[in-house]
């Protein structure tokens, strides 16, 4: 909950518009909903976890980027994220910097991708 509202007020002082989900099962429903341009997940969020929600959205077809979390980070999860569809990958702590700086240069790239 705390690292969802401090994302929400880096990312809405930005100027990004930001939907937030308390879980995975929330995160499909708004996903599907919303049609985002980007989606960050967190890789040890509640059911459905990060991972789970991450293979779901790849397999209903949707192409936006999407940022995996985790504060649990090593190389065989970052591996496996990135098999099963992440486009990027953060390690927590990170900066806000180093996340705007992803998002800024993953966003234009998903304006050219077709939703499905």
């Amino acid at each position: 909950k705390n690292m969802r509202w401090v994302l929400r007020q880096a990312l809405e002082a930005e100027e990004y518009e930001v939907v937030e989900a308390a879980d995975g099962k929330e995160a499909l429903s708004s996903i599907a909903e919303q049609e985002p341009d980007i989606v960050i997940l967190d890789h040890k969020m509640p059911a459905p976890d990060g991972m789970e929600v991450l293979r779901r959205i790849r397999a209903k077809g949707y192409r936006f980027p999407v940022i995996m979390l985790t504060a649990h980070g090593n190389v065989q999860t970052a591996v496996e994220a990135m098999k099963a569809g992440a486009t990027e990958y953060l390690t927590k702590p990170f900066s806000p910097l180093a996340l705007f700086t992803l998002v800024r240069s993953l966003l234009p790239e998903a304006t050219l991708w077709p939703q499905t």
